[in-house]
């Protein structure tokens, strides 16, 4: 059966117009999410089609201490922010946050817990020579080198292993003086006494002579050479002798250093020094082998502090039986400063520290998280020790902590006003005119007398205004009587104009 064409008509007229409604519908929908506030667009994704939440108040978007019972804008266009029911400021800066804004984020937490600290104190330092092991060679006696055995700095030598030779007419005198004395026979029955004595005397102050140069006294023929021979095991740091030259008493002819032990000399910071004491190990890396650590033992806390670097050097004591230190060498150092003790600690990065304050970010809920100041004592390779603040099990933030502090500071500098409320504002009462009028940003500048309820004197200043109707049919330089109310933080807001006669207005 055909169906009449004035029927087919109307169906496809209704379908164009659902069509063009739904079409239209939507285009609306997505206007009006586009220009909603980035709020209220997380509130209305977030939500999922729920009831939304209710709107508190709207406080000002730059943070000042302004809020409106209705939308608003400021005096940059800005529109104000809305403040919803349950993320109201609680006076603390505790911040809620969402599960997809959580997820946004990152953020990360963890627990404070008891453990062992790595609180090494760490500070650089130079490898050194032992200063204990370092050994002049040098005679007590003039002479001439006439040969050396070991003739280049950097040689290694071992001890009694021979250096040099040299003639030295003092030297070869004594040892004759020595001689002669002995050869004299004075133990003859006829002997002069008085040359036995004067013999005798001889051969003491050659022996003395010869002790005085370090020189053993001759058994038997006199040598006019006498060979030096190396004190000590180790390596030649200095050589000032050359054959054939002459030198004078005391001058040092070679410089030996046993590295056998070698110090490093590190500079630790000035806050650190009551945590450093002598006798406790540390461990030593070089630059030059990265890969490996040497054990050390800190000796020494030197007396003294570098002004400029703040910092005071100690001396740590470490073997060197493979000759792997080499003095000059740049080394790390970390001293073992925390022991086996357990402590309570929290990860480095849960911890925010901006020089005056020291915070971190505790979980008190699903979704909300409070700054809890802190004490903070050691500080170690990964974690801090907290001293205060928190207990053993608290849970904190340790990712996306200083986005959600900086929004936290804001919550708490938000607590310190809230919506507006009639009932806690003071009133005061003024007699004045009105000097201009700004409806763009709901101000007036008014010409007032003394105020003596808030020790003012008569002045002119800037008011705000509960509504346009307020200051409605006043005409500048008008005498008006006018209540405002203190709202707190300098803000000053005129709900009550009404005209003065001149009487009212003596002075205008």
């Amino acid at each position: 059966m055909k169906r009449p064409i004035s029927l087919t008509l109307a169906a496809v007229a209704v379908g164009v117009t659902l069509s063009a409604a739904y079409w239209a519908g939507s285009r609306h929908a997505a206007i009006t999410t586009d220009l909603l506030p980035a709020a209220h667009a997380e509130e209305t994704a977030a939500g999922g089609g729920k009831q939304p939440r209710k709107i508190l108040y709207y406080r000002n978007p730059m943070g000042l201490p302004d809020t409106s019972p209705e939308p608003k804008k400021d005096s940059m266009g800005m529109d104000y922010i809305p403040v919803y029911e349950g993320d109201e400021p609680d006076g603390e800066g505790a911040v809620k946050v969402s599960p997809a804004r959580l997820q946004t984020l990152g953020v990360k937490t963890a627990m404070a817990e008891m453990r062992a600290m790595d609180a090494a104190v760490r500070a650089v330092g130079r490898v050194e020579i032992n200063e204990r092991a370092i050994h002049d060679v040098a005679p007590r006696f003039e002479g001439w080198i006439e040969r050396l055995h070991v003739n280049a700095s950097g040689d290694p030598v071992k001890r009694g292993q021979p250096l040099f030779s040299v003639y030295s007419p003092e030297l070869v005198s004594a040892q004759k003086e020595l001689a002669i004395a002995r050869e004299l026979k004075l133990d003859a029955p006829d002997a002069d006494p008085a040359a036995r004595a004067a013999a005798g005397r001889l051969a003491e102050a050659a022996r003395e002579r010869l002790a005085n140069w370090q020189v053993a006294a001759p058994a038997g023929k006199v040598s006019s050479r006498l060979t030096f021979n190396s004190p000590a095991t180790g390596f030649v740091l200095e050589k000032k002798a050359v054959e054939g030259m002459r030198f004078m008493p005391g001058t040092a002819i070679y410089r030996i250093a046993d590295l056998s032990t070698v110090w490093v000399i590190a500079d630790v910071y000035e806050k650190d020094l009551a945590r450093v004491k002598v006798g406790e190990m540390a461990k030593v890396s070089l630059e030059a082998f990265p890969d490996q650590t040497f054990d050390a033992k800190l000796t020494y806390l030197y007396p003294t502090l570098n002004a400029a670097t703040r910092t005071t050097p100690v001396r740590l004591e470490l073997a060197n039986r493979d000759g792997l230190l080499r003095p000059g060498m740049f080394a790390h150092v970390d001293i073992a400063s925390a022991g086996s003790a357990k402590r309570l600690t929290v990860p480095k990065s849960a911890l925010i520290d901006t020089g005056e304050r020291q915070v971190v970010l505790r979980v008190e809920g699903e979704g909300k998280f409070k700054p809890q100041p802190v004490k903070v004592g050691l500080r170690g390779r990964d974690h801090v020790e907290i001293l205060e603040g928190l207990e053993d099990g608290a849970e904190v933030v340790v990712a996306a902590n200083f986005l959600i502090d900086a929004e936290s500071n804001l919550k708490a500098a938000l607590s310190t006003f809230s919506a507006p409320d009639a009932t806690t504002a003071k009133n005061y009462e003024a007699v004045g005119s009105v000097d201009s009028v700004d409806l763009s940003s709901d101000t007036v500048s008014m010409n007032h007398e003394a105020i003596p309820a808030l020790q003012w004197p008569a002045m002119t200043m800037e008011f705000g205004l509960a509504s346009k109707e307020v200051i409605k049919g006043v005409l500048p330089g008008q005498p008006v009587r006018f209540t405002f109310e203190d709202r707190g933080d300098g803000e000053f807001v005129i709900v009550k104009v009404e005209q003065a006669g001149a009487a009212a207005h003596k002075g205008h």
